[in-house]
């Protein structure tokens, strides 16, 4: 079975990452790949519209960078709005974690 992200937190998992660091693409998917033991893998077609769509809300930004091993690409870096959205997100998805697993806590 393949697990799936819910609705709405791949833009809050890359404004986390980001948070951390200017980051291009293949980075980013690498970083939720290792912190998640292999649990998250984000595939390109998910991943490049949802960094398009973080940027239109004026979340983050980028610009073209040589990498480490001098390949050109695309660099992602939060914004204050992005940070401020970051925390925002993080607020409720842990306030909707917590109703779910009170849910889940009920007797039958």
């Amino acid at each position: 079975m393949r697990d799936e992200l819910m609705p709405g937190t791949l833009d809050m998992l890359i404004l986390k990452a980001l948070s951390l660091a200017p980051m291009h693409g293949y980075a980013i998917a690498q970083h939720l790949r290792q912190v998640s033991q292999d649990v998250l893998q984000v595939e390109e077609g998910s991943l490049y519209p949802a960094l398009q769509r973080v940027m239109a809300k004026g979340w983050a930004k980028a610009e073209w960078r040589e990498t480490p091993t001098k390949r050109r690409a695309r660099y992602y870096t939060i914004t204050t709005a992005g940070r401020k959205q970051l925390g925002e997100e993080v607020a409720g998805f842990k306030r909707m974690a917590g109703a779910i697993q009170r849910v889940l806590r009920t007797q039958e």
